[in-house]
């Protein structure tokens, strides 16, 4: 835009006959432009917009009531009903300074740094590479707010077990807690509501009483309110994976273990130089100081042994030495697991490591198992292609009277497997066929069938079956050009 100034200067020196090249040429514009200048006298124009789109305020307040707050609503019955054409983003604008629209959260509640007051915890998913391969984790902050010492660990799940367990093993590490613990409003520890209206979930509210703190929720949108643990999650991804190799998450629990409270701890911290723990030992006064035990977390499993002697927890198998079929309670800890019978302990077993399943697991310092089932995840499956391969009436049968999935099916495979095992083939096979005719799926009236047509006698043999290779045997070519032996002395006996 032309200055008002510079205009009339243009002006001027039209007046006093100076060429209109000349004039562009010395003020530095294009000729059009001084030609618009001298038409409007070196006035500035009046520029009013015709196509002004103007709504009275009390019938936007009455539609932005009407349509319940929403805006695109708004815009609908405006451009649809009242023949009104507005612009989406004008409309929005005229809401906005009618004061109608959402407003913008304002700055998070300012708290200064206290002694002792304040620790905060939050958790962050990260896709790391673990030896050959990728996978995601969760990483499980804990930061005190003054001293800014910090815990860390990483989890492949994030329950609220799992979160209990982090927090103790946190706690329990520096000896110390603070007053509050702000979380956010999507955390484990929340059961409902958000900011200053959201519940804590009981069995949270519990746990953190023998700590000696509280979980606070901040408002919602004010996620900088933990800004600290916000920092520290930036910090992990750009001072503590780069340059760092990982073989297995516990190997990476360890490095994050002597990074977050040996490395990190020591190292001075912004334009303050403040060292967190020296910091620390500042504010140990001001803090809680925890009791000196407090039992570890734990799940409880509840268990029934197999015949050897197994309990199963989490795809692994633990031996108990001495038990057969008994129902046990199993107590699961952070990284150990404890088996009660009758209130009696017995055995401690180490949790394997991240990633281990279906392995046998014996109690420490015990004995091993003198048995050891093998490929329980598929417990049947080889003796079930063995039936279906024998006989066409058998693969008819399962197809039949097999259940779908489960213990049953097993079960099912298993007992069927005992007949067909002990059973002349040809007798099996007319004990199925009989079974498969009248709907049968009773394993026990199977073994019922066969024993009645043993008893009639109505058993059809088939010929004996010769495998080829025993056929190629010297003494079984011998055999074929001998004469037929002479039973007849068996059966004057048996008259």
């Amino acid at each position: 835009m032309i200055a008002p100034d510079k205009r009339k200067a243009v002006f001027l020196l039209h007046q006093e006959g100076m060429g209109v090249r000349e004039i562009a040429r010395s003020m530095h514009i294009s000729p059009t432009t001084v030609m618009g200048i001298v038409a409007q006298k070196g006035e500035m124009p009046q520029s009013v917009r015709k196509d002004k789109i103007e709504i009275d305020s009390e019938l936007l307040t009455k539609l932005h009531e009407t349509c319940q707050g929403r805006a695109q609503r708004v815009y609908e019955t405006l451009t649809e009903e009242k023949g009104i054409d507005i612009a989406y983003s004008t409309l929005t604008r005229m809401l906005r300074e009618e004061g109608l629209s959402h407003q913008n959260a304002g700055r998070c509640q300012q708290v200064p740094d206290e002694p002792g007051a304040e620790m905060q915890h939050d958790t962050s998913p990260y896709r790391v590479r673990l030896g050959e391969k990728t996978a995601l984790v969760q990483g499980s902050l804990l930061y005190f707010r003054y001293c800014k010492i910090r815990y860390l660990k990483f989890y492949r799940s994030f329950n609220r077990f799992q979160m209990k367990c982090f927090l103790h093993e946190a706690l329990v590490y520096w000896g110390y807690a603070a007053g509050i613990c702000i979380i956010d409003n999507t955390n484990l520890a929340r059961l409902r509501g958000t900011g200053a209206n959201a519940v804590i979930a009981p069995e949270m509210e519990r746990f953190a009483s023998q700590y000696r703190f509280k979980f606070v929720c901040h408002e919602k949108g004010h996620a900088n309110r933990k800004a600290g643990n916000e920092r520290g999650f930036y910090t992990v991804e750009t001072n503590f994976f780069p340059g760092r190799s990982f073989e297995n998450l516990e190997d990476m629990n360890h490095q994050a273990s002597i990074w977050a409270t040996h490395r990190s701890a020591n190292r001075p911290i912004g334009k303050t130089r403040l060292i967190p723990s020296v910091a620390f030992e500042f504010e140990k006064p001001y803090l809680k100081k925890l009791p000196p035990y407090i039992e570890p977390p734990y799940l409880v499993h509840k268990r029934k042994t197999d015949q050897y002697g197994y309990a199963s927890v989490n795809g692994n198998y633990y031996w108990i030495p001495g038990t057969r079929r008994h129902d046990v309670k199993i107590l699961q800890y952070a990284d150990h697991l404890k088996i009660y019978h009758q209130r009696r302990l017995l055995g401690r077993y180490s949790l394997p490591p991240d990633g281990v399943g279906n392995e046998v697991i014996t109690p420490e310092g015990g004995p091993k198992p003198p048995q050891k089932p093998m490929h329980r995840k598929k417990p049947t499956v080889q003796e079930e292609k063995i039936l279906r391969a024998s006989d066409k009436a058998l693969d008819d049968y399962l197809n039949f009277a097999l259940p779908k999935s489960g213990k049953a099916r097993h079960h099912f495979i298993r007992a069927l497997f005992g007949l067909y095992d002990k059973t002349a083939r040809s007798v099996f096979v007319q004990a199925v066929q009989r079974a498969l005719k009248y709907r049968i799926k009773d394993v026990k009236t199977i073994e019922n069938i066969l024993i009645l047509i043993l008893r009639d006698g109505s058993i059809e043999l088939g010929a004996p079956e010769i495998e080829p290779d025993f056929k190629k045997r010297d003494t079984y070519i011998e055999g074929c050009f001998t004469d037929e032996p002479d039973l007849s002395i068996y059966e004057d006996g048996n008259d």
